[in-house]
């Protein structure tokens, strides 16, 4: 048994017409961070497109690795959903194909630093039945209306990685 993994920076990212992560590069002392700029009053959403490579079953782990641009307390609360389509037996329009039942997942800030990196977890349970090979598109989305949604200022996204098994 293996783990399949799929990882996405910044740049991977595709965005709605509306209330979209803006993306950002900050110069840094020593080298460039590009992120993904989460509204901390607004919910935005990114998407980002991959191939289910080898599928085999059960839920999708979606790691965010994200930082604070301002903030060194609170929480954050980001939901992933799944639409997945396979090719040449699926009917359904791919320019309006609908996602599953979103999922949500927290983190805390753990203070100090604000701008240290955090990782945490979403663990895709709808999964719009997904089989080996589909096209798959990944949502997410700041849900600033969740009440574990406490961080004030930006949540900034590194990086994205989703990550199934293969048997």
């Amino acid at each position: 048994m293996a783990t399949v993994k799929h990882r996405f920076g910044p740049r991977d990212a595709l965005y709605p017409a509306s209330n979209y992560a803006q993306y950002k590069a900050v110069s840094g002392t020593n080298y460039p961070v590009e992120s993904l700029a989460f509204d901390a009053a607004t919910e935005e959403t990114v998407y980002f497109q991959f191939p289910a490579i080898n599928y085999g079953s059960g839920n999708l782990t979606v790691r965010v690795r994200w930082y604070a641009d301002t903030a060194s307390s609170g929480g954050i609360t980001l939901g992933g959903s799944l639409a997945a389509i396979t090719p040449d037996a699926d009917t359904q329009d791919v320019e309006t194909k609908a996602f599953a039942t979103e999922v949500n997942g927290s983190d805390t800030h753990l203070g100090t630093v604000g701008q240290r990196v955090h990782e945490m977890t979403i663990v895709i349970t709808n999964l719009d039945s997904i089989a080996a090979e589909d096209w798959c598109v990944l949502r997410l989305a700041r849900k600033v209306a969740d009440g574990g949604d406490t961080m004030t200022g930006d949540c900034l996204v590194i990086e994205v990685g989703v990550e199934y098994s293969d048997t």
